[in-house]
């Protein structure tokens, strides 16, 4: 009987595919590690709350830094992947020279930006001291730990990106058609 199901699920193009997870970096872990947390942690506020009528406080303030770290740890996917929003309209009509000048200036601009970004993170956390979170008794730099690590991996990330696009002699900016 299974087989006449799995059989007919194929005639409908529905037949499962092979997942192969050997190419997934290892920030994606990560942010699915942050991303259950968020889950597990949002549905005990939403039991503590619906359910039991007595809603745990500090659900709501780790939920919030949860998806914080979800958003940032997942921004270093989208680098590593190199698939950020970007204009391309313009390299259309530019020649292929100004094209790679701008690719490379492109890159170089995002690796400075991210650098940046992680040095003023570590100077933020400097300034920040022992100031705690509002209801749970932790140090707010926890999280602004696991932005400026993000944001390193995403420097880090940047610079693998930059580095290949170099080697290659072209980006995804010059030659979309190569995705």
């Amino acid at each position: 009987m299974s087989g006449d199901l799995e059989q007919l699920a194929a005639s409908f193009g529905e037949a499962d595919a092979s997942v192969d997870l050997s190419d997934t970096i290892a920030e994606a872990w990560l942010a699915l590690f942050f991303f259950w947390a968020l889950g597990v942690t949002v549905l005990y506020q939403f039991i503590t709350r619906y359910v039991f009528n007595d809603s745990a406080a500090w659900t709501e303030e780790i939920a919030r830094y949860l998806l914080i770290a979800t958003v940032f740890v997942g921004a270093v996917i989208g680098v590593a992947k190199n698939n950020h929003i970007q204009v391309d309209f313009f390299f259309r009509f530019m020649s292929p020279g100004v094209a790679r000048v701008v690719s490379l200036l492109t890159d170089a601009l995002r690796l400075a930006f991210l650098a940046s970004a992680s040095w003023l993170t570590w100077l933020l956390m400097q300034k920040m001291g022992n100031y705690q979170m509002t209801i749970v008794n932790l140090p707010m730099n926890i999280v602004y730990g696991v932005v400026l690590l993000a944001f390193v991996l995403m420097t880090w990330r940047a610079a693998w990106v930059m580095r290949r696009h170099w080697q290659q002699g072209f980006s995804v900016l010059e030659r979309p058609d190569k995705l």
